[in-house]
């Protein structure tokens, strides 16, 4: 095949925007049933609804949802775990009207919960059976008509009948959050997962076994400099939980004559933040042996703990798992990706401490060709702390790559800093088309882990403590530094983009004198942390307390981290995207540094997405954020686009 040069930015791709959403998914949480396979897709193709999958034994594949219905749940505002299923009955809570309803096989969905104008704004999620599926345990989050916002907001669990119409039962109320209810082999007991402001779920929290015939608490584990984290009780009686109180999350087991011993202690993460509900990241086999996912130097992995205590790495391509399910007694189901494929559903049947490995739900097949994709490099780069003390930071670097193309010599690409969300989150290195659309065209693109990020233990986690605005940005300035110092990157074109959290560092890293960036890309970013503090949903409403610190007390420190209050110091092209839903981030937020940066005369382009809320969800946005961002750097760095992809050019204000 002849290799042609162009420009680095300019290279024909397949991977377009078009081929981004096409027949993608978003695939969640998955549940076994019988000799069924159940799994969530969200469908961009479909307005972003959340279908629900059943796999029978032969591989047929039925959607189990009707038109209109969509398995989401708004509690915490992020959902998670919106559906369960037992015996082939499906509950879920739709996301239109946030009711819990149950769906036998073949018929209709049937309504569990009252209207909304009867249930004042009630959520749910979270949900189990009881052991004679009579009932459901679940989290139900109660917006009250008329409250003031995030402090009348209540979070519970409720018990309720499960196969009509019921008044919830309260369980357990008081603490501010409550996650993770696991009722126990026969019932009596049920252990849940709590915190208060102004921790967070990776912060601290409190796992708790309560007694429901007498309604006396246990504290198992947890409090001050602890997170606990995926209960899950055993046959014999006992609870095993995750728990970082060695600095990594790892696994223990709770007796009920209190004894709480380690099952699995290593220097890795079994544990994710749950910015979710329903994480589920380790299973028990028939035989003892432990199946579990787990981070280590920015990759993630499965692993077997076999009943004599020993630890094994499976042989297997995932560096990306996001969930682990028994499937029988030597059997697993699993949701994963690699750094070549997107993520799919798989089952693995063990034998002798190694995977058979059957595909349930295959990945897309984008039709690339190895030279087409480029597979991330973890990258480990010097930055500094807080304090201006030298430290290690943490990326994952894509070079860009095609079969066709190739830059002209003596030309550098340009480099985008991508950002992840959170921002207690971090970097997936797995296939992602929205990354390939980048690396694809001439693109190199960094994926940094900056401090605070997971996957790398709580100390690295906690760097990010009362210094967001500081360490991420830090870290992302030194790895484009980095990157162009050893002749990676060209210095003169440097991007940096963010969703989020990754949009306030985004925004935090221009809005420097010295900021190495000559242009960015703001998705629903951060502009005011005093607003983002006053204004957000419960879930967070305290967050900032251990990013920043308390506020109003530290009010000049939230102004001075706040880009909105550092707009004389932009001087680099901008363009926003934003949904006009946004719970999250409100759309005040990016207007108002938008409206700042058309007063000053910078380069500036606005897009507001009708519809969307915290993260783009359909299709047609989807294409024309990228796209659109696409235009706007070709229009700063001076590159051509692809004429047969009939990209509309952006408007950039400003940049006459």
């Amino acid at each position: 095949m002849t290799i042609s040069e162009l420009t680095f930015g300019s290279w024909p791709t397949s991977i377009t925007s078009e081929k981004v959403v096409s027949a993608a998914v978003r695939l969640g949480e998955v549940r076994v049933d019988g000799a069924d396979v159940y799994w969530s897709e969200g469908r961009p193709a479909e307005g972003g609804r959340t279908q629900i999958v059943r796999c029978a034994p032969d591989g047929t594949r039925t959607d189990l949802l009707p038109e209109g219905m969509n398995a989401r749940t708004a509690v915490h505002e992020y959902g998670g775990a919106a559906w369960w299923v037992r015996d082939g009955v499906l509950h879920f809570v739709n996301w239109d009207d946030q009711r819990l309803y149950r769906i036998e096989p073949g018929g209709t969905p049937v309504a569990l919960t009252p209207e909304p104008a009867l249930s004042r704004g009630d959520r749910y999620g979270d949900g189990v059976f009881s052991p004679d599926g009579g009932t459901v345990v679940a989290i139900r989050e109660h917006h009250p008509v008329g409250g003031r916002g995030a402090i009348d907001v209540r979070n519970e669990i409720v018990r309720l009948a499960a196969d009509r119409p019921s008044q919830p039962e309260v369980l357990v109320s008081g603490p501010d959050f409550v996650a993770a209810p696991r009722l126990s082999p026969d019932g009596s007991r049920l252990a849940v997962i709590t915190w208060d402001h102004p921790s967070m779920p990776w912060d601290d929290t409190v796992l708790r076994v309560r007694d429901l015939t007498t309604g006396a608490d246990t504290v198992v584990a947890g409090g001050p400099g602890e997170s606990v984290q995926e209960p899950r009780w055993q046959a014999d009686g006992s609870l095993l939980f995750l728990s970082d109180r060695n600095g990594w999350w790892n696994l223990y087991r709770w007796t009920p004559a209190g004894a709480v011993e380690p099952v699995l202690e290593l220097e890795a993460e079994i544990g994710v933040p749950a910015w979710q509900l329903g994480s589920a990241r380790y299973v028990v086999l028939g035989d003892g042996s432990l199946v579990f996912a787990r981070w280590h130097e920015g990759y993630d992995g499965l692993a077997v703990r076999g009943p004599d205590g020993s630890v094994k790495d499976l042989d297997l391509p995932f560096s990306a798992i996001t969930a682990v399910e028994r499937a029988g007694e030597n059997t697993v189901v699993v949701v994963a990706g690699t750094p070549g494929t997107e993520l799919g559903v798989y089952r693995l049947t063990l034998v002798d401490s190694s995977a058979e490995l059957e595909t349930l739900r295959a990945p897309r097949d984008l039709g690339l060709e190895a030279g087409d994709i480029s597979v991330p490099e973890p990258i480990s780069f010097p930055s500094t702390d807080r304090d201006g003390a030298p430290r290690t930071a943490h990326a994952l670097f894509y070079p860009p790559a095609s079969s066709r193309y190739r830059g002209p010599a003596g030309e550098l690409p340009p480099l985008l800093v991508m950002i992840h969300g959170g921002p207690t989150a971090q970097a997936l290195p797995l296939l992602a088309s929205s990354t390939q659309y980048w690396t694809s065209r001439g693109f190199a693109v960094v994926d940094v882990n900056y401090g605070g990020s997971t996957g790398y233990g709580r100390a690295y986690r906690e760097l990010l403590r009362d210094a967001w605005g500081v360490v991420d940005v830090a870290d992302c300035i030194a790895a484009a530094r980095w990157l162009a110092d050893n002749g990676r990157v060209d210095p003169r074109r440097l991007a940096i983009r963010g969703g989020s959290a990754g949009g306030y560092t985004t925004l935090a890293a221009l809005a420097r004198d010295d900021t190495p960036f000559a242009a960015g890309a703001d998705h629903y970013g951060v502009a005011d942390l005093e607003a983002l503090a006053a204004e957000t949903h419960k879930f967070e409403s305290r967050y900032l307390d251990g990013l920043v610190g308390a506020y109003p007390a530290l009010r000049d420190r939230y102004r001075e981290r706040s880009p909105i209050h550092q707009v004389e110091k932009f001087r680099s092209p901008l363009i926003v995207l934003q949904g006009s839903e946004d719970a999250v981030v409100p759309p005040n937020q990016s207007e108002m540094i938008v409206d700042a940066l058309r007063r000053r005369g910078i380069p500036v382009a606005y897009l507001l997405f009708e519809g969307e809320q915290h993260g783009f969800r359909r299709s047609e946005n989807i294409r024309r954020a990228l796209d659109s961002e696409l235009s706007f750097y070709g229009q700063i760095f001076g590159f051509a686009l692809p004429a047969d992809e009939g990209i509309e050019k952006v408007v950039v204000e400003n940049s006459g």
